[in-house]
């Protein structure tokens, strides 16, 4: 046995050996199950391979090796209690494990665990007893033939210990375990004896023998069926072998967790054994877990997997101001622990800086609270005597106060031996959602919403997946019509609203559009979701139509997010950020955003802009836009306070809610000179992983919504691809009609238009002339003598409306005194013009007449001045009627003014 072997060297010793044998070595899946929705966290080797163990899922191997990343610090699996007291008790471990798939069984499982150990480990026999199932002689037999021990090293266990099952029904079947003994100056016994409690003999390798499926039996029990394609699954913890191998008895003293241990000593000043082992120890593992919960996508919160974490980083930061620390300390590990585990699990390395920025804001905010909080735990000591527990009510405030959560002010009193009142805690903490639903029956809030609210007590919150994947499984927690009314099932052809315990489903907020695609569950049934929404900010609402089967609160489904409409949407919420700070750089500081739409196949941005974007604006916002994308720089998120963001230039968006943590999004890489990315905002929703992701970035539209608010439209990817292939087939096309190359469009259809114009100019020359009686020589037409008032009335066919008034006053001069009509007739229609001349208008109105006109033609109104008056007509039909009509007001006002 070699104890140079470092806990690296181990992990990869374990899994060349297993590739050797035919395995493929899969990487870790994330702590986050996406296929197991009743696990807060993985916490063992299988869990990733559990569809496919069950069947439900073909993978292109059938025989797999992993190290997986485990965490054990929520729901039944919970050891974060007992983490630094114990040699061996972690919330973050490693399982080292080989699966076989239907592949080989009980024989080669049991000889390659025992080559491995004994001869590429080098562990003496003498060292190593193993125990099987009491009934399993199969195993028993295996056992003395491979490694030739008797009876006396072959432990027949009857109890579930050496039995696994995945559930009351589904794949189960007997275990096999590895023990090593850690030698007799060590108190404790072997399995299945009344010392095995003790720490002498240490189980090292579980191999689980899955070779039945245990299924109702129809009288109210269960019945075990032979599989037809026996499996194998193990699980070694990293750790425990490597205490092995390294000739430690405490997992705390391997070289990995000794040398974070030794970090956190040189951090604080303090030495990493004697009265603070406890304390260093508590911060090794919390510090294990902690980093890598963060780079697999969880944030510290009030509910869910994100409060768990919390836990963790609180009771690993009061550890640290025990030992002194005044400032915060556990970031200030992260290098350390990226040395050591970041070679392997290169998600260390890229989260590196979220991990860090994660661990400071959260102790920064915490290290505030905690002196205070200490100080009224131990004002309510003093009150107590030492054997009464602390009151439920002051547990609760220092909860609801100062966060600490229960177990952490339970760690705190552990020294003391003084418990917690936990129903008084509890019964605290229900009389405060007591309150907070009377506070929001009185808010004024919709009826309707009543649901949600009570959906959100009973179920909690909807734990969102989607920044890291778009497939996950969830368990159903409640299905409502669309109406609020809540049901058990829903048959196929019912529109429903879903809601499940965590979801990679977007729901919509902030702007962007909510996420749609499909849900599975059971035999056959399907579930399209059309929309997602966010209720009370924390439950999601799939809106959804059952299309086969039947979908029954509790199922089980795999959801699938539309990752081409994601993909779309991700591209254009980025570009609205490179988009806002390009348009603050053109245009000002003074541009903000105002409002915005995220969709799949467009963005809507509104601004504070008081003028219109000019040409040269649009072009260098693009120019600006799309260098950010060529850059193809990270798109990075860390979790901040919302003080510590804007203070380091990060812009808050329009319509979004902010809670105590804040996602800033970086993108468009750093400057030379500055210190912060091209753009920082304050943002929830989900964005591409690189800017070069976004494609394209094009300007379609812009235009007033509102004083002082401007609205751009853009288009990004495929969609900005498609536009301007559009507008390259319009240029191709008017260039072909142009007969000139596309490059000489632009002076080709200037030339037209001022052809045009010139021509126009030369018709409407023409037409007045015509209109007038022939050439600009010919005598002036003749006029009606009314009672010494001139009258000209004309009709002509398709002069312009825009020609009349010119037209006029030609007649006008050419009348000298008197009163002008000219009727255009065009498509049926008619424009009409009436002109009175200057010495005749305090007898007779150009208006008056214009509305006599214009009633004739069938229209009503028109207007102008006295001398100048202007209608329309639909009846073009009617002109002469009107001109006659025209003619005898004039009489009529001349005679009335004699």
């Amino acid at each position: 046995m070699s104890s140079k072997k470092t806990a690296n060297d181990i992990r990869a010793t374990f899994l060349d050996y297993y590739k050797s044998q035919g395995h493929a070595v899969v990487d870790s899946s994330p702590l986050v199950p996406r296929n197991d929705p009743t696990l807060m966290f993985t916490n063992a080797g299988m869990v990733q391979f559990k569809n496919v163990f069950t069947g439900q899922e073909v993978r292109p191997y059938s025989r797999a090796t992993t190290s997986q990343k485990c965490v054990r610090a929520g729901g039944k699996h919970n050891d974060l209690e007992n983490v630094g007291y114990t040699a061996r008790h972690h919330t973050f471990f490693e399982m080292l494990g080989n699966f076989s798939f239907g592949d080989y069984f009980k024989d080669d499982a049991i000889k390659f665990a025992w080559d491995l150990i004994t001869k590429e480990f080098g562990l003496p026999k003498e060292k190593l007893c193993v125990t099987v199932y009491h009934t399993d002689d199969e195993a028993a037999a295996i056992w003395k033939k491979v490694a030739g021990f008797g009876d006396d090293k072959i432990i027949r266990i009857p109890t579930s210990d050496n039995f696994w099952m995945m559930g009351d029904t589904g794949p189960c079947g007997p275990c096999s375990e590895i023990f090593y003994d850690h030698g007799p100056h060590i108190a404790g016994g072997p399995p299945g004896s009344p010392d095995e409690d003790g720490d002498r003999f240490v189980e090292i390798w579980n191999l689980v023998f899955m070779q039945y499926e245990q299924v109702p039996d129809g009288e109210g029990g269960f019945k075990r069926l032979s599989l037809p394609k026996p499996s194998i699954d193990t699980g070694m913890g990293l750790e425990r072998l490597t205490a092995v191998l390294q000739g430690v008895h405490d997992n705390y003293d391997t070289d990995l967790l000794r040398a974070l241990i030794l970090a956190s000593a040189d951090a604080t000043g303090t030495s990493p054994d004697g009265p603070h082992a406890v304390s260093h120890r508590v911060i090794a593992d919390h510090l294990r877990a902690s980093a890598f919960l963060i780079a697999d996508g969880v944030t510290p919160s009030k509910e869910g997997r994100g409060y768990v974490l919390r836990r963790i980083m609180r009771r690993a930061m009061r550890h640290a101001h025990i030992l002194g620390a005044k400032d915060p300390v556990m970031h200030r590990l992260v290098p350390a622990l990226v040395r050591e585990m970041g070679g392997h699990y290169t998600e260390l390395q890229r989260a590196q800086p979220l991990i860090t920025e994660t661990l400071r804001t959260e102790e920064t905010r915490f290290k505030a609270l905690l002196d205070r909080g200490l100080k009224l735990l131990a004002d309510e000591e003093e009150k107590l005597s030492p054997t009464d527990p602390l009151p439920g009510q002051v547990a609760f405030t220092l909860y609801d106060t100062f966060g600490f959560p229960l177990d952490l002010t339970q760690d705190v009193l552990r020294a003391k031996k003084r418990p917690v009142d936990v129903d008084g805690f509890n019964a605290a903490m229900e009389e405060q959602r007591r309150k907070a639903r009377a506070a929001w029956a009185g808010s004024g809030e919709a009826a309707t919403e009543k649901v949600w609210f009570e959906l959100k007590e009973e179920v909690g919150a909807t734990e969102f997946l989607g920044y890291d994947t778009e497939v996950a499984e969830g368990q159903v927690t409640a299905i409502l019509t669309p109406a609020g009314e809540r049901l058990t099932s829903a048959a196929a052809g019912t529109d429903v609203i879903v809601v499940v315990n965590q979801t990679p489903f977007y729901g919509e907020s902030g702007g962007q559009v909510g996420d749609s695609g499909v849900m599975f569950s059971g035999e056959g049934t399907e579930v399209t979701v059309r929309d997602t929404t966010k209720k009370l900010g924390a439950v999601f609402a799939h809106a959804a139509a059952v299309t086969k089967g039947n979908l029954s609160v509790g199922d089980v489904v795999e959801m699938r997010v539309d990752t081409t409409r994601r993909a779309a949407i991700r591209a254009n919420h980025s570009a609205t950020h490179l988009l806002h700070e390009a348009l603050r750089r053109r245009l000002g500081e003074h541009v903000t955003q105002k409002g915005s739409l995220v969709a799949p196949e467009r963005l809507r941005f509104d601004i504070s802009q008081p003028n219109p974007l000019s040409a040269e604006d649009i072009r260098a916002v693009e120019e600006a836009v799309n260098a950010r994308i060529l850059g193809n720089s990270d798109v990075t998120t860390r979790l901040m306070t919302p003080d510590e963001a804007i203070a380091l230039g990060a812009m808050a968006l329009f319509g979004e809610k902010y809670g105590d943590e804040v996602r800033v999004v970086s993108m468009g890489g750093m400057e030379e000179g500055a210190n912060k990315e091209f753009s920082v905002e304050l943002c929830g929703g989900t964005h591409v992983r690189r800017t070069g992701d976004i494609g394209l970035f094009k300007i379609v539209n812009e235009g007033a919504v509102a004083a002082g608010i401007r609205r751009i439209e853009a288009l990004t990817g495929r969609g900005a691809f498609e536009y301007l292939e559009e507008q390259e087939a319009r240029l191709q096309q008017a260039a072909s009609a142009l007969k000139v190359p596309p490059a000489e469009v632009p002076a080709k259809v200037a030339s037209l238009v001022e052809e045009r114009r010139k021509l126009e100019r030369e018709l409407a020359d023409l037409r007045r002339q015509v209109a007038l009686g022939g050439g600009g020589t010919a005598a002036a037409p003749a006029a009606k003598d009314l009672g010494g008032v001139k009258f000209i009335g004309r009709v002509v066919a398709d002069l312009p409306a825009k020609d009349l008034k010119p037209f006029a006053d030609e007649m006008k001069k050419q009348v000298g005194s008197g009163v002008v009509t000219v009727i255009s007739v065009a498509d049926g229609k008619a424009s009409i013009v009436v002109g009175v001349t200057e010495d005749l208008t305090s007898r007779i109105s150009a208006v008056d007449l214009v509305k006599v006109g214009a009633a004739a033609l069938g229209g009503k109104g028109g207007g102008g001045r006295p001398d100048m008056a202007q209608a329309g007509g639909p009846d073009g039909g009617k002109a002469d009627d009107a001109v006659a009509e025209i003619e005898t007001a004039v009489s009529q006002a001349v005679a009335a003014a004699a």
